[in-house]
This record gives structure tokens, C-alpha cells and sequence, in this order.
């Protein structure tokens, strides 16, 4: 058998496994539940012939896990899309307003790095560009783990921040906007084809933790796309090779958002539906002044406790998003 066979059964082989796997994960919590109401449909049973206080409350609470189960399973079934298993790369982006936007972009990227690491996720880094005096000029992070792209699409899009601006020595009242750009990470199974000749690469020192060889050379890589003029950067390794090819990774899965995109719009123009989520849409509004509100302006989910939700708390969000509109926007 030719290396190029053996390569290529290897793969296949490899994409059946992965696709069990999944499947296996869908299967699994089904039966386990199946089984489970069997159990509690015989204990109704035995409690209809005998009076057992203790089994009935046995019952009762086992009902109310199941019900909590149930609906998870509910919310797994809402990410049906092709690529909600797979891991996601987000960026954020301050908007205009300088100092007070950035800041606003750097309070957002740690509440996602806290989000994922409630679940359990996996995150790294994969760059930051700080700003002049506070905050961060954009930064992007890559999160591991099943159904993260899933989950987390719902929180694609514009970030509103109202507050009393402590950059402000008037302490006079500011809003500040983000934006939020999520892409499913490519992995070997998609098949993005990126020419050398359309990429133009920039080599910089980067910045940030990492010791002295970190900052005194260039091994930061920027790499932008002519055809779509789309950027990407990574300085995460000391290694310039290892950060073009993250980069490149980068640069794979946001040319494969951008593809989906288009052709979620021209589904859009051919069923005449409206666009609930494109980027420039106010998607969700965090208000710290006069009062606290974190209201998601799509599902009308409004969270009083504000700063639960900068604390990774975005689970009520995502799921209204999920029960709202399923796997309408992917």
C-alpha cells in the first residue's frame, strides 16, 4: 500500500470514529434517561399500592432532577448545526470611544475566559493588542471543548455598556460599544483553500507577559488576506513558525465564517426572512448606571444582577437564545 493510501484510510477511518463519537453523545444521555423514567415509572407503581412517605419523597426529587436533565438534553438538541460541535475562535473588538470602549472590550474578554472556564472549557489565548492608556485594542481566544462554537453563537454581535465612565473626573455617564466575532475552528475535516500568493505577512515584537525574548523579537506574526481583506494576528508562542501557523489556522476559520455568511444571506434573499444577528446589530445592553440590567435585546431576557453576568453567567442568555431560535443562525 502506497503512503499516500495508507494516509488517506487513516483519515477516513478517523472521520467515522469522530462521527460515532458524536453520535454516541447524543444516544448516551437518551438512553441513561429512557432508563431512568422506566425506574421511576415502578416506583409510582409500588406507591399506588402502599403508603411510604419516604419513597415518595425519593420520587419527588428524582422527578426534578430528571426534569433538569430532560431539559438539557432539550437545549443539546437546539445545536444541530454542522458546525456547533467544534471548538470556536472568538474576537472582540472595541468601537469607537477610545479608552472608554476598550475598556469595555477587556471587561468582555475576561467574562468569556470565565464563561468557558465554568464549563469546564479549554482557553488559550491567541492574541492582544493592549491599548494606549487602559483596556485592549482587539484580542482574540480560542475555546476548546464540545459544542463550545454551539453555545456560543449566541453571543455574536454588539455589546452596549452604560456607565459612569471611571476615566471621567466629571463622573459623567458613558456608553460604550464591543463587538463580538465568533468563527468555528477548522480543523483537517474542512477543507479551506488559502493560495500563499494572497497572503501578506507582518512580523512584530509581541507585547505582554512572556519574558524578555517574547519582547525583544519579532516573532508576533500578522497575517491579512487580500482578496477579503480579512487580518488575523498571533503572538502566543515564542516561535514565529508556530505562530503563522495558528495564524493561519486563524485565518482559515474566518475565511469559513465569511463563506457561511454569504451563504446564509443568499439563503436569506431567496426565503425573504429577516436577519436577526449580523454583525452592527445592538444585541445585548449592560447598564451599571442609573440602575443594573443586563437586558439581551433578541430573546427580551432581562438579568438584574450584573455583575453575576460579568462573571461568566451567560448561561441564561445562551439558553433563551437556543430555545428562541434553535439552529436558525449558524
Amino acid at each position: 500500500m502506497a503512503e499516500s493510501e495508507f494516509w488517506g484510510d487513516a483519515e477516513r477511518a478517523r472521520e467515522v470514529i469522530d462521527e460515532a463519537n458524536r453520535l454516541k453523545a447524543w444516544t448516551d444521555p437518551w438512553l441513561r434517561l429512557s432508563g431512568k423514567v422506566d425506574d421511576l415509572l415502578e416506583m409510582l407503581e409500588l406507591l399506588e399500592g402502599e403508603d411510604d412517605p419516604a419513597m415518595a419523597r425519593e420520587v419527588g426529587a428524582d422527578v426534578e432532577g430528571l426534569g433538569t436533565q430532560v431539559a438539557d438534553l432539550e437545549l443539546r438538541n437546539m445545536m444541530q448545526g454542522p458546525d456547533d460541535h467544534r471548538d470556536a475562535i472568538l474576537t472582540v473588538h472595541p468601537g469607537a470611544g477610545g479608552t472608554e470602549s476598550q475598556d469595555w472590550a477587556e471587561m468582555l474578554l475576561r467574562t468569556y475566559v470565565r464563561w468557558a472556564e465554568r464549563h469546564g472549557f479549554e482557553v488559550e489565548l491567541l492574541d492582544r493588542q493592549e491599548g494606549e492608556e487602559a483596556g485592549i485594542k482587539s484580542a482574540s481566544l480560542e475555546i476548546r471543548g464540545q459544542y463550545a462554537y454551539g453555545y456560543l453563537k449566541a453571543e455574536r454581535g454588539v455589546h452596549r455598556l452604560v456607565r459612569i465612565s471611571p476615566f471621567d473626573s466629571a463622573a459623567r455617564r458613558h456608553t460604550s460599544f464591543a463587538s463580538v466575532f465568533l468563527y468555528p475552528s477548522v480543523d483537517d475535516t474542512i477543507n479551506i483553500e488559502v493560495r500563499e500568493e494572497d497572503i501578506e505577512m507582518d512580523v512584530y515584537r509581541a507585547s505582554g507577559a512572556g519574558g524578555q525574548h517574547v519582547n525583544k523579537t519579532s516573532s508576533a506574526v500578522r497575517l491579512r488576506h487580500l482578496p477579503s481583506g480579512v487580518v488575523v494576528a498571533c503572538q502566543q508562542e515564542r516561535s514565529q513558525h508556530k505562530n503563522r501557523a495558528t495564524a493561519m489556522k486563524m485565518l482559515k476559520a474566518a475565511l469559513y465564517q465569511r463563506a457561511l455568511e454569504e451563504q446564509e444571506r443568499e439563503k436569506a434573499k431567496i426565503e425573504s426572512t429577516k436577519a436577526d444577528i449580523a454583525f452592527g446589530s445592538q444585541i445585548r445592553s449592560y447598564v451599571f448606571q442609573p440602575y443594573t440590567m443586563v437586558n439581551d435585546h433578541r430573546t427580551e431576557l432581562k438579568v438584574p444582577d450584573v455583575q453575576k453576568v460579568m462573571d461568566g453567567d451567560l448561561d441564561p442568555f445562551i439558553h433563551a437564545y437556543l430555545r428562541q431560535f434553535g439552529g436558525v443562525h449558524q
